[in-house]
Order: structure tokens, then sequence, then C-alpha cells
């Protein structure tokens, strides 16, 4: 089985080495909010674009409706990064985030619990959309 279907391991890789960086210095136990800004100071850093509190239309049976979710970050127009505090995440939260893989059409996210010892082990997830298809475009 293909593992980066649509080639994107290098941006996760550097996302994921932002997050790194983040919870080194950080640690554990504090509030999504503060993750999340510290995380847009290292993408910075990476030269990586980022888009933060993004609304996001949903699109029911072919009808948009005026209901909206909202994309902690979509990094590079592709990665969406859904952040986590909290003492253990659940699969309900790796089904949140292929969702909004779904309603937005984009290829892979990463989704990163913050309230854990070390990142690397259990912290961060990368989830496929296997339903992603690629924007055709016509000239």
């Amino acid at each position: 089985m293909l593992t980066d279907p649509y080639g994107t391991s290098p941006i996760t890789k550097r996302i994921i080495g932002c997050a790194i960086k983040v919870h080194d210095v950080l640690g554990p136990g504090l509030f999504e909010s503060i993750y999340n800004e510290c995380l847009q100071y290292e993408f910075k850093q990476e030269r990586l674009s980022f888009q933060s509190n993004i609304a996001a239309p949903v699109v029911y049976k072919g009808v948009r409706l005026k209901s909206k979710f909202y994309l902690d970050l979509v990094v590079e127009e592709t990665v969406p990064v859904e952040l986590k505090s909290i003492s253990m995440l659940a699969a309900i939260h790796k089904k949140q985030l292929l969702s909004q893989l779904w309603l937005t059409n984009l290829p892979v996210g990463l989704l990163i619990n913050f309230n854990v010892e070390t990142l690397s082990q259990g912290g961060i997830n990368r989830v496929v959309n296997a339903k992603y298809r690629p924007v055709q475009i016509r000239e």
C-alpha cells in the first residue's frame, strides 16, 4: 500500500518538526490556543504558508449550507492540522479530522495532541483522505 499517495510527506514532516519544537519548549498541559500561536511562529520560521481558524463550507447533497465549521490550521493550502490538549485521543477525534478532510477535499491531515509526555509517541496522528480527488483544471 502506498503510504504517501498524494506527495504530502515533505510538508507533514516539516509540520511535525515544528510541533516537536513547540512541545520541547512548552511541554504538556497548556491550552490549545497557546500551542496554536506557537505553531504559527514556528511555521513562519520554517517559511511554511498557513491559515488559522479557517471557516470551511458544508455541502450537503449538493446544497451549500449556511453553517460552517472551522479548521484550526491549514498549512500550504494542503494539510489541515487539528490541535488538541487532552488526556487521551479517542477514535472520534480521528473521525472528526476525516470528516473535515472529506468536506474540504484535502488529501491528508494531522491530529496533534500536545498533552502527552513525548509528542512523537502517541501525540501525532496522520489521517489520509481515501476519498480525495485532485481537482482537474481544464484549459
